[in-house]
């Protein structure tokens, strides 16, 4: 039973992280509807600036958050602006640019820091907590906290404030928003923005667990796809929730079935999903689709 809770426990833990991804990419998908698979390399963008803010200037990767969020989502916004927006009646062409993307950010990475593994999870990264026999990381328990509070935060900020209604607005229906009077573009830019911070912030949170690479994004990216389609396409709740689901699920077929096959689980997930339900378990219906049909 201990070891149940145990794996149970840890699951979360790594739900958490999967949450925290995948919130900006599910963000962006339910406004600005595209799949930004340049997402896991914000995220990787943002582990670089926290370690180099820790190395640099001494600043903890949860201090250099609030620098490091910031700059991904300007940077965000500047993809948004001159790579997306110019291909705004091209659908397929903004996946494949933001698939330009993914490539460009991993090889600038990969010339400046030479392929090299940067860590800093032996200074940061090795304090625990201890629950009667039980031990958990303390960055996993501080990222699921942290997890929570952004989604409470973007429901709050969705449902309550002027920006977000509109932006509920432009993902409901960008025609009637226009008319409206709500600036569609501007609300695009915006919520890309917010994105890019959510994975900058990530990528901050993440630093005292993982190696750092060029490639360290891919890890999160499908990952991140599994759980927004589990979740709901375009819901933030989805995301909390599908992580959550995941991680746990992850955590279950490593400690039970094989570890190697720990993956291949929630993909078997993710296809019965799609196949069952493809709106996920939080999503609207017919939300998978209208990528394709709005954007003329």
């Amino acid at each position: 039973m201990s070891d149940l809770i145990n794996v149970l426990v840890f699951g979360l833990l790594l739900g958490g992280i999967y949450g925290l991804v995948s919130i900006g990419l599910n963000l962006i998908f339910g406004v600005v509807r595209i799949v930004n698979f340049a997402q896991g390399e914000l995220v990787m963008l943002g582990m670089y600036g926290s370690y180099y803010a820790y190395t640099q200037y001494g600043l903890s990767p949860y201090v250099s958050v609030f620098l490091v969020a910031p700059a991904v989502g300007l940077l965000g916004m500047a993809i948004q602006r001159l790579v997306i927006q110019p291909l705004h009646n091209e659908s397929n062409m903004q996946i494949f640019a933001t698939f330009g993307l993914l490539m460009m950010f991993e090889n600038i990475m990969l010339m400046i820091s030479r392929g090299e593994a940067k860590s800093i999870g032996g200074d940061v990264g090795a304090e625990v907590v201890t629950l009667g026999d039980m031990k958990f990381s303390l960055v996993r328990v501080v990222t699921l906290v942290a997890v929570t509070l952004i989604t409470i935060g973007l429901h709050f900020f969705l449902s309550r404030t002027m920006m977000g209604k509109a932006i509920r607005a432009v993902t409901q229906d960008k025609r009637a928003a226009r008319t409206m009077g709500i600036h569609v573009e501007r609300t695009y830019l915006f919520t890309f923005g917010i994105g890019a911070a959510l994975a900058g912030m990530a990528g901050a949170m993440l630093t005292p667990i993982y190696s750092i690479t060029p490639t360290v994004g891919g890890n999160f990216i499908l990952a991140a796809f599994a759980v927004v389609v589990l979740g709901g396409l375009g819901s933030v709740w989805g995301a909390y929730w599908g992580g959550l689901i995941v991680g746990v699920v992850e955590a279950l077929a490593g400690f039970y079935i094989d570890p190697v096959l720990r993956s291949a689980i929630w993909f078997l997930i993710f296809l019965v999903v799609l196949v069952v339900k493809p709106a996920g378990l939080l999503g609207q219906v017919g939300a998978e689709e209208v990528g394709f049909r709005e954007q003329h």
